[in-house]
């Protein structure tokens, strides 16, 4: 190929866009990627997934060793916290991690360009380097994978300091005595458990009334539970409507969603965590035609936008905003383009939440199907009952099967325990495969395991669960 011309020119380097990268130069096509870090992995690796799973692990053996281990015989005094040791094992992971995905674009001879990157038109790109200067690309395809960036919540100046985002929370030189989560979602409270592990008195403000929206009620009700008796505290059915830095911290003011006297919560640090935005300023994507909706790219069954030979995958085209979905459509996109079949089914992708326990879900709700009409058994095993999770002092939460109730098709699964994040993977692959809760509780699983729990609750779909 002749220098600056490419078979497929990708536009971020998240976890949609790297993974894309190997796979189209693994079937033998002439790649580029332009991200404006000087690292890949994108917020997932640098700001997000990847140092918070860091932080969150750090800190559950920080508490597991103050409050747990005597429970196991092990006497540990004198426990303290070395933050900055904690900051720089998760700088650590982050860096080891971005050098292994850099030997990846070398092996697969993936040419990496730092800058900004801008659709100029179909077959035609321009990347901006911190020099100002521009260079341009021609390519056969041009993929945008650029992912999101941080809601913004109106009224409310993020500094990164006092009022921080997910970037500023993974940050903390020192521990909060108090912190503000704005936003019950999966980031709010995995950030605030972290803080809380560490010695902060945390508080979540959430808008609507329950934590964790869109998931199972049932899963939702249980997180919150336990997330309190754990001493996180909850303001369900509460807006922020301004906020004030000084010196002394934040001073918040919160109001009942629906009316009535607002009140002045204050706090050291406050995080903002009520969502993510697709991020596709300045590429220039007007100016070449594409087609938008609320913000987000607008795309076909095979991730191209309404201009020929412009695609897009990730974040930027809406849906589940998980990393992992993005890397499997930058899998189907890039074998689509090498002339294969690509194939991701959305209804069996699942969504991890790393507080402790872990919460685990895939396909629908009980709440959906009743909403769709579809009628369903249910079955349901706790992790109380299983001797596997009473060894490990990890007896809270459960494991819970929809079936298709004509069929027995497994339709949903939603899983609040230990290590739920694993346990999901093999209700996915049944999914996958068109399989049945019978078909799950006829494999035999090994004793005594946590898997045991999965085993049970598909018995339970039938009504004959064993150890209950």
């Amino acid at each position: 190929m002749a220098d600056n011309n490419y078979d497929v020119t990708i536009i971020g380097g998240g976890p949609g866009g790297y993974v894309a990268a190997i796979r189209a130069a693994q079937l033998g096509l002439q790649v580029a990627l332009i991200d404006k870090r000087p690292t890949l992995g994108g917020t997932c690796l640098n700001v997000g997934c990847i140092p918070s799973k860091a932080l969150l692990h750090s800190s559950h053996l920080y508490e597991e060793a103050q409050h747990q281990f005597k429970k196991h015989g092990v006497v540990a005094s004198g426990v303290k916290l070395d933050l900055k040791t904690m900051m720089g094992h998760k700088d650590s992971v982050v860096g080891d991690t971005i050098k292994g995905v850099d030997f990846l674009m070398k092996k697969n001879k993936v040419n990496r360009l730092i800058g900004t990157g801008k659709v100029a038109g179909a077959g035609r790109v321009e990347v901006t380097g911190d020099d100002g200067k521009t260079k341009k690309l021609t390519t056969k395809k041009i993929i945008i994978a650029t992912g999101s960036d941080v809601a913004p919540l109106p009224g409310v100046d993020i500094d990164e300091k006092q009022i921080v985002s997910s970037t500023g929370a993974l940050e903390l030189q020192k521990v909060p005595k108090k912190m503000v989560v704005v936003g019950a979602g999966v980031i709010g409270l995995e950030l605030g458990s972290v803080w809380r592990r560490l010695g902060s008195e945390v508080t979540v403000v959430e808008f609507l009334d329950v934590v964790l929206p869109g998931s199972d009620s049932e899963i939702s009700k249980n997180a919150q539970r336990i997330l309190k008796s754990q001493g996180m505290e909850f303001k369900l059915g509460s807006k922020v409507t301004s906020a004030k830095t000084a010196k002394s911290g934040v001073a918040l003011t919160v109001e009942p969603k629906d009316g009535g006297d607002a009140e002045v919560i204050k706090a050291d640090v406050v995080l903002i965590a009520i969502g993510r935005i697709p991020y596709t300023e300045g590429l220039g994507l007007e100016g070449a035609g594409v087609d938008m909706d609320r913000g987000f790219i607008k795309v076909n069954n095979h991730f191209e936008t309404n201009v020929k030979g412009i695609y897009a995958i990730g974040d930027v085209i809406g849906g589940m905003m998980l990393a992992h979905k993005a890397e499997d459509e930058g899998v189907v996109l890039a074998e689509i383009l090498a002339c294969q079949s690509g194939h991701i089914n959305y209804d069996a992708i699942p969504g991890i939440v790393y507080t402790s326990p872990e919460i685990a879900t895939v396909g629908k709700s009980e709440e959906e199907l009743k909403e769709l009409g579809i009628a369903y058994n249910a079955g349901k095993f706790p992790f109380i009952a299983n001797a596997r999770a009473r060894a490990m002092s990890a007896t809270d939460g459960f494991v819970k099967i929809l079936a298709d109730k004509e069929t027995d098709e497994v339709l949903g699964v939603h899983i609040i325990g230990p290590a739920a994040g694993d346990l999901i993977q093999e209700c996915v692959v049944a999914m996958e495969f068109g399989g049945s809760a019978e078909d799950i509780a006829r494999i035999c699983h090994g004793h005594p395991g946590l898997s045991e729990v999965v085993k049970e609750a598909a018995l339970a779909v039938d009504g004959r669960a064993l150890h209950m």
